[in-house]
């Protein structure tokens, strides 16, 4: 069974018109993998013409060849997860620079990247279910005091994975074990 994600993003060129990039993505329904799927959406930008969604993938593919290409091996989707939430972490802290330095253009442009990004991710954890996984794998782990994080945190990206940003998980574990 397929669902449809809908996926909203409006933003203004530079120019000042509007730029609207609204479609329904297929994912997380579907028998096809991660990879394959942003081929695809490739594709579909390209013939609608949606440079901002074309360009956006196309970095993620071209992040994604350079692993196959250096480690001669094939991307799996927790790999291809992993180098979404990299990229999402760049383009939020672009977004943070531009807005700094009042590029509002540029802000609006990283927003809308970071929301295209994310609906290829899966939906981030809250704090309450990452505080409750997280007490059990400080319980699995045995861990006992701020000495024993470093077991926690390797424990703790397994077990979430791309579900939380790994200086969240950092934070809720100090809070844990202090």
């Amino acid at each position: 069974m397929e669902t449809l994600v809908p996926h909203k993003v409006k933003m203004h060129s530079a120019g000042g018109t509007e730029v609207s990039a609204s479609e329904n993505i297929k994912y997380q329904g579907n028998n096809m993998s991660l990879n394959a799927q942003i081929k695809n959406d490739i594709k579909d930008a390209m013939r609608a013409k949606d440079t901002l969604k074309r360009n956006t993938l196309r970095n993620i593919q071209a992040a994604v060849k350079q692993i196959e290409v250096d480690e001669r091996r094939d991307v799996t989707d927790a790999d291809l997860e992993t180098i979404m939430m990299k990229y999402l972490k760049q383009r939020e802290d672009a977004k943070t620079q531009f807005g700094d330095a009042g590029r509002d253009d540029l802000v609006e442009k990283e927003n809308a990247e970071i929301a295209i990004v994310k609906v290829y991710l899966p939906e981030p954890m809250d704090d309450a279910e990452l505080e409750s996984t997280l007490k059990e794998v400080i319980a699995s782990v045995g861990a006992q005091s701020m000495k024993d994080m470093g077991k926690v945190m390797g424990a703790a990206k397994t077990a979430i994975g791309s579900r939380a940003d790994g200086g969240r998980i950092n934070q809720m574990v100090k809070k844990l074990l202090s």
